[in-house]
């Protein structure tokens, strides 16, 4: 049709007609903006008080002059950084976070009777109503309940699903997040926050990390520790309490990154709360480990197993490992309760500077450099720790009980071992073990990582080439010749040999032990410990032939 126009205008008028823009195309532009923010399915419209859908919000936004105003000024370009902070700023929405205080109102109580606003008069629908007003003060159209915001109904269990897997990003997205902390007296005082019940929630701890811009109110809506500020999280003294209560860094609560916190200190974090239902206390943290569980209500406490199983399986963390307490049902490596991660784990002192340089001059006259590289082979060939149907297939240093018995003196839970490679060992357990040798236990290390070192192990240089038993010799340092050629960057002098060295003075450190038990179709099963077993290592009597190294498949 363009065409057909040109033909019969003159060239000022063809000119204009290709730089027209047309209204169509200025909606397209607006629509791809609103899907790209990411907002929860259904919101308050807090000047109805009638739960929206993502149609009705795009309707009533097309029906608002800003949106007419938007698709009139664009004749010429559509300028999208024109259109963004239009949109944002309409599509604004702000979450609400408070601990639950009996039977708050649902989804199907707002339908029932259409509006937040006509619901009956108690307090739990004053405080919705409440923090839907808070969210009008503060300019915003749209408020998030995690009450009545979300269909719980069983007919909605793909709705509530896919609600649970996304909470974590509509807090970071949000205008604001609103927290209310229902025992915290007015006037409130500082301590009153980091004593509430608020803070011993599994779902508030991504309700506290994620958002940007959060407030916190006393039981009267007033803000806490009368704080009027734009951002509580730009408050020093309100992080700070909260920093001291979780014992981390302020600024790591102002600007949190699921990649801030190792996976052992979000555990941490995690283990002091309580939920009302055992999957919430994974669920809760689908958001902070970045995790892709599908959340399934009635698998009961096999949800922390599975969060656990795809920590260990994505990036071969093994470090969920190191606890004491009961074991769970779903495998007998990880525990029945979050709360274990409360404790801290056994954490062998870095060997460095001096200490270091002492356990290598006695591993270079101890150990033949052939015995050197086979220890090394042997450890580096490892592959990392993964779960399939349950099963922990575990990369590990294994040591064999020779003897097991219980010495006397009346504590029935305590036993002594006799370990190849180990010497003897002491450790309490409730479990009750054999001793007359029906069945065979063995010591687990584990901490493969740990063991490998910051490097991972070794970085291959060209000194290898004068160790012919090295599997690895012949390709190294020409591959890293090739390489550094290749960049234009001289080619780091790295003793490749003290590399080696360093992991086997790492593995010569005391650690913390798993007790297994072998089954009769050649799998295992961890002795749950009532406190972890440090043993003391291999010190610098260390020989190859007292590294058996395996891969087991732990129940």
């Amino acid at each position: 049709m363009l065409h057909r126009m040109e033909r019969s205008c003159d060239p000022a008028t063809i000119q204009l007609l290709k730089n027209y823009v047309s209204p169509s195309d200025t909606v397209a532009a607006i629509e791809s903006i609103v899907d790209e923010i990411r907002c929860p399915f259904v919101v308050i419209d807090v000047t109805t008080g009638c739960l929206c859908d993502e149609t009705e919000r795009m309707r009533i936004f097309k029906a608002d002059p800003r949106f007419k105003e938007l698709v009139s000024s664009m004749t010429k370009k559509v300028d999208k950084t024109v259109i963004r902070p239009v949109v944002e700023r309409f599509f604004g929405y702000v979450m609400f976070s408070h601990a639950w205080q009996g039977k708050e109102p649902s989804f199907q109580d707002v339908k029932q009777v259409n509006s937040v606003w006509d619901l009956p008069d108690t307090p739990l629908n004053k405080k919705l109503r409440v923090f839907c007003q808070e969210t009008r003060r503060l300019g915003y159209n749209w408020a998030w309940s995690d009450t009545c915001c979300i269909d719980k109904s069983p007919s909605a269990t793909l709705n509530l699903s896919q609600s649970l897997t996304s909470m974590y990003k509509w807090y970071a997205n949000s205008a604001a997040t609103l927290v209310f902390l229902a025992g915290v007296a007015h006037p409130s005082k500082p301590g009153d926050l980091t004593h509430s019940l608020w803070m011993t929630r599994a779902w508030t701890l991504q309700e506290l990390l994620s958002p940007n811009v959060i407030f916190f109110y006393d039981s009267e809506w007033k803000p806490y520790l009368g704080d009027i500020g734009t951002n509580h999280k730009q408050s020093p003294r309100i992080m700070q309490e909260l920093a001291d209560a979780i014992k981390i860094p302020p600024g790591t609560i102002v600007t949190f990154s699921p990649d801030d916190l190792g996976v052992r200190e979000k555990l941490r974090l995690a283990s002091t709360r309580n939920a009302k239902f055992d999957e919430d206390v994974a669920y809760s943290l689908i958001g902070i480990f970045k995790s892709d569980i599908r959340p399934h209500y009635g698998e009961g406490a096999d949800a922390l197993g599975h969060l656990l199983e795809e920590i260990v399986s994505r990036i071969g963390e093994v470090t969920v490992l190191a606890w004491s307490g009961k074991p769970s049902s779903y495998n007998s490596c990880l525990p029945s309760s979050i709360s274990v991660y409360n404790q801290t784990p056994y954490n062998p002192p870095s060997l460095e500077g001096e200490e270091m340089e002492s356990c290598i001059m006695k591993l270079r006259d101890k150990l033949p450099r052939k015995e050197v590289w086979t220890i090394y082979n042997k450890i580096h060939g490892l592959p990392p720790a993964r779960f399939a149907t349950r099963r922990l297939h575990l990369p590990c240093i294994v040591f064999s009980v020779r003897s097991l018995e219980k010495p006397s003196g009346g504590n029935d839970k305590l036993y002594r071992a006799r370990v190849s490679g180990l010497g003897q060992v002491e450790f309490t357990t409730t479990d009750q073990l054999s001793l007359n040798g029906t069945q065979q236990f063995v010591f687990a290390h584990p901490w493969i990582n740990h063991i490998r070192g910051p490097n991972g192990g070794v970085t291959w240089g060209d000194d290898l080439e004068s160790d012919p038993d090295s599997h690895l010799d012949a390709v190294a340092p020409t591959l890293l010749r090739y390489l550094f050629r290749r960049s234009a960057v001289p080619a780091p002098q790295v003793d490749s040999y003290t590399r080696a060295l360093e992991m086997i003075a790492r593995l010569g450190q005391p650690f913390n032990a798993l007790l297994l038990v072998q089954q009769s179709n050649d799998t295992y099963k961890r002795i749950a410990a009532d406190r972890e077993i440090v043993v003391s290592g291999l010190g610098t009597n260390v020989i190859s032939k007292n590294i058996r190294v395996q891969v087991l498949e732990i129940l």
